[in-house]
């Protein structure tokens, strides 16, 4: 099927009907790929017709807005969180947690592009919150092994959005803001998203798992 502009593979049942969730159809767009994209079936077209365009007045205007919220080269507070429209993109989902706050903490980063997959869960050991979520985003940034891809980086901290994308001043942590920034410098096309923290976004959920796992087994080790 279409997807948009781009070709995928629809779930049908055994009656040769779409699989639906919510109003929702089911795609992938690499068989192989383990996670599962839930989109509007408005957008999904048969393979062997043109292309769904967004072609009405009140598709230009929304994509004017998301090209006005993502121009600056870095942020994009206000692009649309639904996965499937970075498909183009490695994305980088990144959470940290903390048990005391001070106190053990966690971090979780998960790498996906296309049908590609990258965990990683590690205790960081005594650290405040935001410690954990700045050194999620270090870690994940550091772990891309190319810097001309486009890269869509997601946080759901509000202070690491502030100190990296709305230049807040930072008065701690100064040393690890720093080596992000000089790390960030480097994308020729990143953009670091906002998204809200436990409100189903699967990436970050994930992010979310990945942190807290990495106390529980250094608390069971």
């Amino acid at each position: 099927m279409w997807f948009k502009t781009n070709k995928v593979w629809m779930a049908i049942d055994a009656r040769g009907e779409p699989v639906l969730k919510d109003g929702k159809v089911l795609i992938k767009y690499q068989l192989k790929q383990d996670y599962e994209y839930w989109v509007n079936p408005g957008n999904v077209s048969p393979i062997d017709s043109p292309p769904l365009q967004t072609q009405t007045k009140g598709r230009r205007k929304a994509k004017s807005r998301r090209e006005k919220a993502t121009r600056d080269p870095v942020s994009a507070k206000s692009t649309p969180l639904e996965e499937s429209a970075y498909a183009d993109s490695i994305c980088v989902f990144t959470d940290g947690a903390s048990s005391g706050n001070p106190g053990p903490s966690g971090i979780g980063v998960l790498l996906r592009y296309g049908g590609h997959e990258k965990e990683i869960s590690k205790f960081i050991g005594n650290a405040t919150n935001n410690i954990a979520e700045l050194k999620a985003i270090q870690v994940g940034l550091s772990a891309l092994k190319t810097t001309d891809l486009p890269v869509r980086l997601f946080t759901d901290s509000s202070y690491a959005y502030g100190l990296l994308v709305e230049n807040w001043k930072a008065r701690k942590n100064q040393e690890i803001v720093n080596s992000i920034k000089k790390t960030m410098a480097k994308f020729k096309d990143l953009k670091v998203i906002k998204v809200k923290g436990h409100s189903g976004h699967p990436g970050n959920e994930k992010a979310d798992l990945l942190a807290t796992s990495a106390i529980k087994e250094a608390h069971s080790s």
